[in-house]
């Protein structure tokens, strides 16, 4: 029976080819851009190298202090995170780590911008990035204040060419010279926690102010044991940060930070400005997420269900005939619904081949820095629920108005 349905509904394509075209467009374009989407989703919080932790990992990516009249929002600071949030029960390693930060440096007269990132040894055994070369530097490196650093790819290739090796040579950023002691691939900017072009000890700061601040331009990372410590992590840290001075408490009376997921960070971030104080963003959200992925669906999906009521009526006599020969109005529906769920398919599939291939042009265009957009399964499940979505329920209606067909006024050609 499916079988027929199909082969059906191939023959009805072919033969109303302008209809075709129309719904396929919509369709195809309205996946397209859910599908992008879903890539960019997908590339900034997906557990890909070098957060492959992430189901156990925790961060303090903000943090905050208010007052009755004030209120100071922000990353977090050092003295937060090194002098109240160490030694956490549950915790199998916690690292300090700065977020990128633009510096200069001078190649041959030219100025070349980089990202660079300050961190401690920890931070490499949390992350498992991907080392061309080298190694990364140490708890003891950081004790020591040693003037070493790790590159990027990209920063080899501008500071010493293609096929140069860089360890043991030294780079010169921000007026400071570090001798590089390791080489890894680059990671995208979307990739926040872990990407920069240079990471150095945070030790090797000019300056060492930063170690007063509650809140400053740091973010605390934290590897659980097992996910089951998770909810004691984030209870502890609450109670902590409650108990936390402030440095000025004439003005502001108390600290506000939380230990979350990189999701529930992007979440923060993104609908509530970064706002500590707000109870779980990341629901927050989901939901305007897949309100806006309804909202956009919802003009195509009336668009195609005026073009299936309209292919309906058309077909109102072979409807007639059909009903008239016997047929029940649940066959006649289950091939119609049939015919729209391949249509669908159809345009899923010429929006996931467009999709690919506008994944590859965004790579090369040099929009998203070291961007490595690409189609994996997540990303082919959400389109094909899209799909299925979009095609069942533009279909259900014109389905229903053919179940309702007289066969004596379908067979003369009405429409109702």
């Amino acid at each position: 029976m499916l079988k027929h349905y199909l082969s059906l509904s191939l023959t009805v394509f072919a033969r109303r080819k302008f209809f075709t075209f129309v719904s396929l467009f919509g369709i195809s374009f309205t996946l397209i851009v859910l599908m992008l989407v879903s890539a960019l989703v997908d590339h900034a919080v997906a557990p890909f190298p070098p957060e492959v932790h992430q189901d156990r990992t925790l961060g303090i990516y903000f943090a905050s202090m208010s007052g009755e009249h004030f209120r100071r929002n922000g990353a977090a600071g050092f003295k937060l995170l090194d002098g109240y949030l160490r030694n956490i029960p549950g915790v199998e390693r916690m690292s300090i780590v700065s977020y990128p930060n633009g510096a200069m440096s001078y190649l041959n007269g030219t100025r070349v911008q980089s990202y660079l990132k300050r961190t401690d040894g920890e931070f490499w055994r949390i992350m498992r990035f991907d080392f061309l070369e080298g190694a990364p530097f140490t708890t003891e490196d950081l004790d020591a204040h040693r003037m070493v650093a790790v590159i990027n790819e990209s920063t080899r290739r501008r500071f010493f060419g293609d096929g140069v090796r860089a360890v043991g040579r030294t780079i010169e950023i921000d007026g400071q010279r570090f001798a590089v002691i390791g080489v890894v691939r680059d990671v995208p900017i979307l990739r926040l926690v872990p990407f920069s072009d240079v990471w150095v000890p945070y030790t090797t700061d000019r300056s060492d102010t930063y170690r007063q601040e509650i809140v400053g331009d740091m973010m605390g990372l934290f590897l659980a044991r097992s996910t089951a410590d998770l909810p004691a992590i984030r209870s502890e840290v609450r109670s902590r940060v409650k108990r936390v001075p402030t440095d000025d408490p004439k003005t502001f009376t108390k600290v506000i930070a939380r230990a979350e997921t990189l999701f529930e960070s992007a979440a923060r971030a993104v609908a509530t400005g970064g706002d500590p104080e707000v109870e779980d963003p990341g629901r927050r959200l989901q939901i305007v997420l897949a309100g806006l992925a309804l909202l956009f669906m919802l003009l195509p999906a009336v668009n195609l269900v005026n073009l299936n009521v309209s292919r309906i009526m058309e077909r109102a006599s072979e409807i007639g005939v059909r009903k008239s020969f016997g047929a029940s109005s649940v066959v006649l529906v289950g091939q119609f619904l049939v015919e729209n769920v391949a249509l669908t398919l159809i345009g899923a599939a010429i929006a996931l081949v467009l999709s690919i291939w506008l994944l590859w042009a965004v790579n090369g265009s040099g929009l998203i820095l070291y961007a490595d957009l690409r189609m994996n399964y997540r990303i082919f499940l959400a389109g094909l629920g899209f799909a299925l979505f979009f095609g069942t329920v533009s279909g259900v209606y014109p389905a229903w108005r053919m179940s309702r067909l007289n066969p004596v006024q379908a067979l003369k050609g009405a429409s109702r």
